[in-house]
């Protein structure tokens, strides 16, 4: 009863490739995607941009800074989308067993702890829309375990169930934002609110690229997590270009135009200052729950690769329930700095996952995982070192602040780990092809 339930309902080939026929084509994928990107933290951070640049450096800096995710994401999701293998299981390949057991307890960790730490923002931001619009005073507290319930919901049906709650919120989120963009504009000329002056914290463009490519870092390395439903790797690619360039883009362009008009960069109190009642609350329901529930998602899958006679679903629950009782303890004021600790560790992680692919790929399949050794010590090693490296760049006091490379310590390792692990790569590779002529000789 048990398996019937499992396949019907909640299947989602979390330790098997994604077949063939489950695949789905760019838009779909888009549309979860964009689900996933699409958050308060995004509204804000356009409003940030917006209150801290001109217009003109507003637009430079969300374009470089999503193009930058758009490309670190459309390479690790080709590597999804080619072995059909989440994040956990494709880091096997580069850094063995044991390696690919630590990934996962790392991105387990980190995603259901930022669960619960968006969690607590749910009940926090959804209690004030309650007390301002409706005169309802709930606890906190209660809206966290409201929205946890709801967030876990989706999560435990897996990848379909997000892809069909994505296609229901991300047109609604779309609607709201545009028709607050029109209300706004409506009494205020487009050039008058082009040339509004920073009134916030100055921001440069480097900056705030650094921003931008911090906030979705991670989300960006996860790539096949979802990309393993990609059809093909055309599809993987233009949905992560359609999710974070021009869906990310577009949400933060939106915000920083709105918190020009209105002087402020809370999305929720223009919402209200606007009128939009119900709708300050809708979004704020849609826009965190088409994120977290991705979190969680993501975070069951790396459990899996652990507990492997465990289903999916069991994961997810016990994870649901361990974020949202964690957040009503109120665990995550303290919380926050170990998981920006984890977090700088999983950047390289794609890094060197992507650049073994390209110098390998004949190795990544799924009759292959079994093969690799229990502790691949190159992939390690440079994991390592391109943590180090993402610890150097992080400013005080989650980082030593030692140096700058780009300004972005998660894309900093990004790059080193990708750089390095190539070259380890073609000198392991010439290393073989040498041993074999001095073997046949």
């Amino acid at each position: 009863m048990e398996n019937r339930f499992a396949k019907n309902l909640v299947q989602d080939f979390e330790r098997e490739p994604v077949p063939q026929e489950k695949r789905k084509g760019w838009l779909k994928l888009s549309v979860v995607w964009m689900g996933a990107v699409i958050a308060l933290s995004a509204t804000v951070l356009g409003g940030s941009l917006g209150t801290g640049l001109s217009m003109t450096g507003a637009v430079i800096a969300t374009l470089i800074g999503c193009f930058l995710l758009a490309v670190v994401s459309a390479l690790c999701s080709v590597v999804g989308a080619q072995t059909g293998l989440s994040t956990s299981f494709v880091s096997r390949f580069s850094l063995g067993k044991y390696g690919s057991y630590a990934v996962s307890a790392i991105i387990a960790i980190a995603l259901f702890g930022w669960f619960g730490v968006q969690v607590d923002l749910f009940g926090a931001s959804l209690h004030t829309v309650l007390l301002n619009v409706f005169n309802i005073d709930i606890h906190p507290k209660i809206l966290v375990v409201i929205g946890g319930i709801l967030m876990t919901t989706t999560a435990f049906f897996g990848y379909k169930a997000i892809e069909k709650f994505s296609l229901l919120a991300v047109p609604l989120l779309g609607i709201l934002l545009v028709a607050s963009l029109i209300r706004v504009m409506s009494n205020q000329s487009l050039s008058e609110v082009l040339s509004v002056p920073a009134t916030g914290d100055p921001l440069t463009i480097g900056l705030s690229v650094s921003l931008i490519i911090g906030s979705l870092a991670v989300g960006a390395i996860i790539g096949p997590d979802i990309s393993r439903y990609a059809k093909s790797t055309k599809d993987a690619v233009i949905s992560s270009f359609v999710g974070f360039f021009a869906g990310f883009s577009v949400v933060l362009l939106i915000a920083a135009v709105l918190a020009k008009a209105t002087a402020q960069t809370d999305i929720v109190s223009i919402l209200l200052g606007l009128g939009w009642g119900t709708g300050a609350m809708l979004i704020l329901i849609l826009a965190q729950w088409t994120t977290n529930d991705n979190n969680l998602y993501s975070s069951a899958l790396g459990f899996s690769v652990i507990f492997k006679h465990t289903p999916k679903y069991v994961l997810t629950i016990a994870a649901g329930i361990i974020g949202t009782t964690m957040a009503v303890g109120g665990i995550y004021t303290h919380f926050i700095p170990f998981l920006i600790f984890l977090s700088a560790l999983i950047p390289p992680i794609g890094g060197i996952y992507v650049a073994d692919y390209l110098m390998n790929r004949k190795k990544y399949t799924f009759s292959n995982l079994d093969a690799q050794p229990n502790v691949n010590y190159v992939g390690v090693s440079i994991w390592v070192i391109a943590s180090l490296v993402a610890f150097a760049t992080t400013p005080a006091p989650n980082g030593f602040g030692l140096f700058t490379l780009t300004g972005a310590s998660g894309f900093d390792a990004f790059l080193v780990a990708f750089a390095v692990q190539l070259v380890a790569s073609k000198v392991l590779q010439s290393s073989r092809q040498t041993d074999l002529v001095f073997n046949k000789n």
